[in-house]
């Protein structure tokens, strides 16, 4: 990732989003074009100006689709991030990069998935596994969901972190979503009993513990600090960016390392500090990927919010609460908002930042946005 020379050097300018469902009629390149066209309305900027776009390397709809569909200039930078969940804040560093770096001026990056109605990817039983599966699957460890319950069940164990402290998260997240109209679980309130009572999916992960699944899309338009002036709304800056994946690193269960709970937040908060003017201390909102309850306390921990095994603690006396020592999620995030691999963080955290949100923070001026924790990942740091 850059240096210091991308401080502060772009800014997003746009943000668009479709409605989400479990089910939506339009395929994922109709999707991505509308997200896409609405994010580039959003910023007072034309089509024909984009000269860069990056998305994920799941993203079924490619450069060429994109462009031919809506009219793009000549694209002189593209690019995509692996790893599902772990790419989305990349994406943005990514475009923050190029631009700074004098490759383009005008860049989207987007996401759209139907993952509500469309397949799961680890149900084909015909591809060859990728090696951390092989290492995996064979043992019952099927799902992402199965892997992550057993990271959280040893750092129950090590750390006495209860389900109570899980059920923060989930609370903080529904509490949000009942805030904000475009949001899956915008009507429907959770309380202590549903979640305790509620089905298991992967002990000791219940089903309040997981993501949603989501049909939609989202993107926002990224340009250099001077361009970023003559847009629509307030720009919010890219302060500091990072992507991390730690040395022997394995999979979400990463257990070839000293220390499986150190993960990939770890290394990505090392670079994303070192190269910000700001703290811990000096957020005032985070977007935390959410896809199971399980990765807050440990994003948490990872990006210097508290010591470690402090993470279940730091959730209790509402702290992840607006009001609270670090309001989190407050579109509702994955666990409420909807699930299209953790960029609805991206485009809330824009929101919070410009003072347009369903649950905004009084004077919110830093949001830290992560990416997936569990795999390699990646991390922003937005200001006004």
């Amino acid at each position: 990732m850059p240096g210091p020379g991308l401080k502060d050097a772009t800014a997003i300018v746009g943000i668009g989003q479709t409605p989400f469902a479990r089910h939506l009629p339009e395929d994922e390149r109709t999707l991505a074009c509308r997200a896409v066209l609405a994010a580039l309305d959003d910023a007072g900027i034309d089509p024909g100006e984009v000269d860069a776009l990056a998305s994920y390397t799941m993203e079924e709809t490619d450069e060429v689709e994109l462009a031919k569909a809506l009219g793009l200039g000549d694209l002189t930078f593209f690019g995509k991030v692996g790893y599902g969940g772990g790419g989305s804040c990349a994406t943005v560093a990514h475009l923050a990069a190029a631009i700074t770096a004098g490759q383009a001026t005008v860049g989207v990056a987007w996401r759209s998935r139907k993952r509500g109605s469309g397949p799961r990817p680890w149900t084909s039983t015909t591809a060859q596994l990728p090696t951390p599966a092989q290492w995996t699957r064979p043992f019952g460890l099927l799902r992402p969901a199965d892997e992550i319950a057993v990271l959280a069940r040893r750092y129950m164990h090590e750390y006495g972190a209860t389900r109570d402290h899980l059920f923060n998260v989930a609370l903080a997240c529904r509490n949000r979503a009942n805030q904000n109209p475009a949001a899956i679980m915008y009507d429907r309130p959770l309380t202590r009993e549903m979640y305790m009572t509620s089905r298991w999916i992967s002990e000791p992960l219940c089903l309040y513990d997981n993501c949603l699944e989501t049909d939609g899309a989202l993107a926002c338009v990224v340009v250099s600090r001077e361009r970023a002036r003559d847009c629509r709304h307030r720009p919010v800056l890219v302060h500091a960016a990072a992507q991390g994946l730690p040395a022997q690193h394995h999979g979400m269960v990463n257990y070839w390392n000293d220390d499986p709970l150190s993960g990939p937040s770890w290394a990505a908060a090392r670079h994303l500090w070192k190269h910000a003017d700001l703290t811990p201390e000096d957020v005032d909102v985070a977007q935390i990927y959410d896809a199971f309850t399980a990765l807050i306390p440990l994003s948490l921990e990872g990006y210097g919010f508290c010591g470690r095994g402090e993470g279940g603690a730091f959730t209790e006396g509402g702290a992840l609460e607006t009001g609270g020592r670090l309001p989190l999620n407050t579109g509702g995030g994955g666990l409420s908002e909807a699930y299209v691999h953790g960029f609805n963080l991206i485009n809330e955290g824009v929101k919070q930042l410009r003072g347009t949100s369903t649950a905004q923070v009084p004077g919110a001026a830093t949001c830290l946005v992560t990416a997936g924790e569990g795999v390699p990942t990646s991390a922003l740091l937005l200001t006004n």
